[in-house]
């Protein structure tokens, strides 16, 4: 089979290593004789997987023993609501910046258990930028934060000092680069990006902020509950969190500095193309561009649809912008190589000389 290079937004490209033994688990896992489908996850093989995943999130991040880490289910939109739950006291404030679509629902929902307070938005420019020049109130329960517009493809290279506990989303650019975790308080991110499949969240809390969540949380929602309980208060999603461990696994053995640098030079191949070439154009300022979801226009929209007929040709997949915006995208999550970006860029290249004959022409 011929290669397919996989742009997907997620459920993302997962490093082979980790494929390769999802196979072999699938057949028998640990040497039980069972499929990793069908063992208790009670079992000491399997409390090991969770004990390991755990920790190496902690040595990735460089996080210490005042941080606890779980794996749950209900992808982020499920932290939209358990953040606010757990931690938005009554008759106080939760800070916000609505920097896309997912952001927006996070907001929608904390006003849903108290006041919000939403700082900043880019929605004026069509989550085109990242709001800056806010101020974070000192009296705020937590300020929120969405690290990576997934569907308008804007990422925040650097983050506010904060005065009060800092909760981030970072679904889709968590172990892309380096980061100091040490000063969030809490980090949420859906698997199945940069992680894992579909059916695992990761939640790292600071002990300092778990001692304030509120009494009153009904049990699955709770999150001193779901640390108590090592991840496994319910059954948790076995399979995916075993993925997630030989991805980390991956991730620890190339480190978050290079991984950064591997990143940054996807990105700089495809941005730069996107800028030389006539018929595309970007839609976010260049200052805020994502490393992990370009987007960008063809500037004659009757072109898309043959444009994207070329790609498929070319074994180029999941190219098409999210169905809100329109548009194409390609996600370069940390197991794309720069090899499939190439392919993408030389593909870029052949339609423009199809359909202007320019060639290597400056915009």
């Amino acid at each position: 089979m011929n290669k397919v290079h996989n742009f997907s937004a997620g459920p993302a490209i997962l490093p082979k290593s980790a494929i390769d033994a999802s196979v072999a688990a699938l057949q028998n896992f640990s040497d039980m004789g069972l499929s990793l489908l069908e063992i208790s996850h009670r079992s000491k093989q399997f409390e090991a997987v969770v004990a390991e995943a755990c920790q190496l999130v902690k040595e990735i991040l460089n996080l210490n023993d005042e941080y606890e880490v779980v794996f749950l289910q209900g992808g982020a939109s499920l932290q939209f609501d358990m953040v606010p739950m757990n931690f938005l006291t009554p008759g106080k404030t939760a800070a916000y910046i609505n920097t896309g679509v997912w952001a927006s629902r996070a907001v929608k929902e904390a006003k849903l258990f108290g006041e919000v307070n939403v700082l900043a938005s880019s929605e004026d420019k069509n989550f085109s930028y990242i709001p800056k020049g806010y101020a974070i109130p000192e009296d705020a329960c937590y300020f929120h934060c969405t690290s990576n517009n997934t569907i308008y493809g804007t990422e925040m290279f650097s983050f506010p000092e904060c005065p009060v506990p800092l909760v981030c989303d970072m679904s889709s650019d968590i172990f892309s680069r380096k980061i100091d975790a040490s000063k969030f308080d809490l980090i949420y991110a859906g698997a199945q990006k940069n992680m894992g499949p579909a059916g695992a969240t990761l939640v790292i809390i600071k002990k300092s902020f778990l001692e304030k969540a509120n009494a009153k949380v009904p049990t699955m929602l709770n999150y001193k509950i779901h640390i108590e309980n090592g991840s496994m208060y319910n059954t948790p999603g076995v399979f995916a969190i075993f993925v997630c461990m030989h991805t980390l696994r991956w991730i620890k053995s190339i480190g978050l500095e290079a991984m950064e640098v591997r990143n940054k030079a996807k990105a700089d191949l495809l941005y730069a193309e996107i800028d030389r070439n006539n018929l595309f154009t970007g839609t976010v300022v260049p200052e805020d561009r994502s490393r992990m979801n370009v987007n960008f226009v063809l500037n004659d929209k009757t072109l898309e649809a043959p444009f994207l007929k070329l790609c498929e040709e070319r074994n180029l997949s999941g190219l098409k912008g999210h169905r809100s915006v329109g548009g194409l995208r390609a996600s370069l999550y940390n197991a794309l190589e720069i090899d499939s970006v190439q392919v993408l860029v030389e593909t870029m290249q052949y339609f423009e000389t199809a359909n202007t004959g320019n060639t290597q022409n400056s915009k």
